[in-house]
């Protein structure tokens, strides 16, 4: 459907205390810029800022809020469906740390940590403190959002419980007979109607990226900006392109940090990240084998057969942990999680040590921070939002011919997580999912202003040339940091952070060429 658009003046500001509920501040900055037609309510709509406690749904987000003075949330009402804007609602989370400057203010500076299904909102409490009292903060309102579905916003993507995911994790999967595939593939089935079951059709066919860059614009004209300012990481550099293909007009500024590659299609992107693991394993190996207790030996060659024996019989004996049990799939997924970042390759080589005299304490904890699991068994959404989103965000994959090729090519291309079966592929959940793919084609964006894209050569996740590729299509500026980790901006590199401030505050782009290391 096309949405005509229709120019907006200035927006005006108005702040009202005595709201319907007690210390919230209303407050209608909007609409600011361009509104599509038939969406005013919704670009001009008044904002509720209150205290951030009763947003916090994990343990970590209520750490992260409790009495926070320079921070508030709200939530923001938009469609459901977009081809419907009198229809239902539902509302995507907010958290703001105001511009600590005096008279010098920009605007919003919106942040999207990635996933798909991790939360915005968590990302800016975590950053407020190195923020506020730098020259971003001065300059810029920090506000994180959850995108729909996720976290704070209101319905969330629920498929599993939190005893059904635990159980999830400790099954393997490995068989690939035809009666193992089968079994698979029934899992995922089923996985499929809970989350149909848990959620709704109607709102899973609207969880997309194509609809979180439609909100991602009513945030930015409620908040009262007329142009974008936007930082986003991993999947949120998708958000972030998704946006600068939509609304090219409305953008100011994009930095865009460990880029997800426009010119590969999902199968290409699972093999390069394999790739990008492989590479990053290698280099931990590296590290590990100059140290006294590697847990690897010191033969960085024969690093990953040393890996696969120590984790494959957990296939057949899991591991006992209290009263939880460490499975193949854990420590393959608590490794994944140390490859994020050089700081974790300590405890992943303790972990890999215990799991030699038995024991899988470390593995176990790298894994419940990759699914986001609390000390109390208790799950985020993120796990169910992922999968959620890349099902309508992806073409569905149902040759089998192309599936076992794709297990063949994993394998090559990562072999330190070769599990010794047969390359046989098996339909995931995307392939029973009960709504249609939803993304739409991006074209060139015309008049879009140059966006800073941040690559790292080290990136297990969202390997370097996935960025090389990003800055090309959005005709915008490259900046290539020399590191092993996932994503850098703001982390504190002092080579990277004032370069990413100065395109934030003066639109200066580095000199191409530029690499900090």
């Amino acid at each position: 459907m096309l949405l005509l658009a229709v120019p907006v003046l200035a927006a005006c500001t108005t702040v009202v205390t005595g709201s319907p509920t007690p210390g919230t501040v209303l407050e209608q900055r909007g609409p600011a810029g361009t509104v599509p037609a038939g969406l005013e309510r919704f670009y001009g709509q008044q904002l509720g800022w209150e205290d951030c406690a009763g947003y916090a749904t994990t343990a970590t987000t209520r750490g992260q809020y409790r009495n926070k003075k320079n921070i508030e949330c709200a939530r923001l009402e938009v469609p459901l469906d977009y081809a419907k804007p009198d229809g239902k609602t539902i509302t995507v989370g907010l958290l703001r740390q105001k511009a600590s400057g005096d008279g010098n203010r920009i605007g919003s500076l919106i942040i999207n940590p990635g996933g798909p299904g991790a939360s915005g909102m968590s990302a800016a409490a975590n950053l407020a403190g190195t923020v506020r009292d730098s020259a971003l903060g001065e300059r810029f309102d920090l506000v994180g959002f959850d995108p729909r579905g996720v976290g704070s916003s209101q319905p969330q993507v629920r498929c599993l419980t939190d005893a059904e995911r635990d159980a999830d994790r400790l099954d393997t999967d490995l068989d690939t007979s035809p009666a193992g595939v089968q079994q698979t593939e029934q899992e995922n089935k089923t996985y499929a109607e809970k989350c149909a079951a848990s959620t709704g059709a109607d709102f899973l066919a609207n969880v997309g990226t194509r609809d979180v860059v439609r909100d991602l614009d009513v945030m930015r004209s409620a908040l009262g900006d007329e142009k974008l300012t936007y930082l986003g990481y991993s999947y949120g550099t998708h958000i972030g392109a998704g946006y600068a293909a939509a609304f090219p007009a409305n953008v100011r500024a994009l930095v865009l940090d460990g880029a997800v590659d426009p010119t590969q299609n999902s199968v290409e992107s699972l093999i390069a990240q394999a790739a990008g693991f492989q590479q990053a394993f290698d280099a931990f190996a590296q590290w590990c084998v100059r140290r006294q207790d590697c847990s690897l030996g010191k033969d960085p060659a024969q690093a990953s057969k040393a890996f696969r024996d120590l984790t494959l019989p957990l296939a057949q004996r899991p591991v006992d942990v209290g009263g939880r049990k460490l499975a193949y799939n854990d420590a393959i997924i608590g490794t994944i999680q140390a490859m994020y970042s050089e700081e974790l390759w300590g405890p992943l080589n303790s972990g890999l040590t215990e799991l030699k005299n038995n024991r899988g304490e470390v593995l176990l904890s790298l894994a419940d921070a990759y699914f986001d699991r609390d000390r109390e068994g208790k799950y985020s959404t993120i796990t169910d939002a992922f999968t959620a989103v890349k099902c309508v965000d992806e073409p569905r994959v149902t040759d089998r011919a192309v599936l076992d090729d794709l297990a063949r090519r994993y394998k090559a291309a990562a072999p330190f997580l070769d599990d010794g079966n047969p390359a046989v592929g098996a339909l995931d959940a995307c392939a029973f999912w009960p709504v249609p793919p939803t993304a739409q084609e991006a074209k060139p964006a015309q008049g879009l202003p140059p966006a800073l894209v941040i690559s790292t050569t080290g990136d297990p996740a969202t390997p370097y040339e996935a960025g090389v590729n990003l800055a090309k299509a959005l005709g915008g500026g490259l900046l290539t940091y020399e590191g092993n980790q996932h994503t850098v901006y703001l982390q504190g590199n002092e080579c990277v952070d004032p370069i990413g401030d100065a395109y934030l505050i003066d639109l200066k782009l580095p000199a191409q060429g530029k690499r900090c290391s």
